[in-house]
């Protein structure tokens, strides 16, 4: 996983990047808290993440060389929130080659216990900020006032996209048959029966009136007789940006969430992506008759606000679960898109739109 051509460094003040035009600078915001996620008790079941050993276990042999070793790599829950950064390199290194501008990677409270909310620190040198919400709820990370009109405030700038990437959101029931329904339509043993993620993102996209909620962790289809991804539904004619521009498929990832619309506006917000359904194992998503659920969302420019809004699951950006040409595809266009304000977009209904 190791893509960096130069020395890694830890622990240093970020120096803001001086803005060159046509060039976006990308931010990425981990919305955990590292040291409550990495203190949770392994003895729980629900709600945190997998230790390096569970990963291991699971994956076998997957990590058993030795830069995974306990001589080498934590084991403990902090080692699955490594594996987390060090699969972001590849985006980093292709973003940072087309922007020729590093990628500023910043965690809401990191290792050693450093706060660092979203504010001037972080949004004054950002073009695209990229919000990954994979806090536990539990861990009760939230977006304060300050931070919301902090974010209002970037996204007053004209060129300037958010990209808001909340989890998936396992076992919101109370029916212990119906979370074991979930667990058997995923698949993941590593995902307990309950795992609910992002309140922290939820908050900032509360404050900025986003018509958003993630629900579910969904298992996306394959192509027949493969492992592979099967395509994307995608709405080129909404799609003015050209976001999806020679994309066919994301990577694959056994739970991701639903981004479900809370709005009947059909101008406020469009549905560019779909993502066809597992269906070997019923889910109550299926049983309500859905058979894809939306996957990649846009917010055009709106009023005061002059920047994209985009919603994308953050496993997109990781290679964790592989990834391929088309991904690699989606990575540049949000690299490469102009530092200007987009023209109005025909208005019609969004596509798969279920609840």
């Amino acid at each position: 996983m190791n893509q960096l051509k130069s020395a890694r460094t830890y622990n240093q003040t970020h120096v803001p990047r001086k803005y060159i035009p046509g060039k976006r600078r990308f931010s990425i915001y981990w919305t955990w808290s590292y040291p409550w996620e990495a203190n949770r008790d392994v003895t729980e079941l629900d709600n945190r993440f997998s230790t390096m050993t569970e990963v291991r276990r699971v994956a076998w042999p997957e990590y058993e060389s030795i830069e995974y070793s306990e001589k080498m790599f934590l084991q403990g829950i902090a080692g699955t929130l490594e594996l987390f950064h060090l699969s972001l390199l590849k985006f980093q290194l292709l973003a940072s080659e087309i922007s020729e501008q590093p990628v500023a990677v910043y965690q809401r409270i990191d290792q050693a216990g450093q706060r660092l909310p979203l504010d001037e620190r972080v949004l004054s040198d950002t073009d695209t900020l990229m919000v990954f919400g994979l806090d536990h709820m539990i861990t009760e990370q939230e977006a304060s006032p300050a931070e919301v009109e902090a974010v209002k405030e970037f996204l007053s700038r004209e060129g300037t996209c958010l990209v808001l990437g909340p989890h998936h959101d396992v076992g919101i029931s109370d029916d212990p048959k119906v979370r074991n329904m979930e667990y058997a339509h995923h698949g993941d043993p590593l995902v307990p029966r309950q795992q609910r993620f992002s309140k922290y993102t939820r908050s900032l996209m509360k404050g900025l009136g986003t018509p958003v909620e993630n629900r579910y962790g969904l298992r996306p289809a394959v192509v027949e007789g493969t492992n592979q991804i099967a395509p994307l539904t995608t709405m080129n004619d909404l799609d003015k940006r050209g976001w999806l521009h020679g994309v066919k498929t994301f990577n694959f990832h056994p739970h991701l969430p639903h981004y479900a619309l809370t709005t009947d506006d059909p101008g406020s917000i469009h549905v560019l992506a779909t993502q066809p359904i597992d269906m070997a194992h019923p889910h109550p998503f299926t049983a309500a008759g859905n058979r894809e659920f939306n996957m990649f969302l846009w917010m055009p420019p709106n009023g005061k606000r002059a920047g994209d809004i985009l919603f994308a699951d953050m496993t997109i950006f990781t290679t964790l679960f592989g990834g391929d040409h088309s991904l690699e595809n989606f990575w540049r266009n949000l690299a490469k898109t102009p530092l200007h304000a987009v023209t109005r977009v025909v208005h019609r209904r969004p596509g798969t739109r279920a609840a």
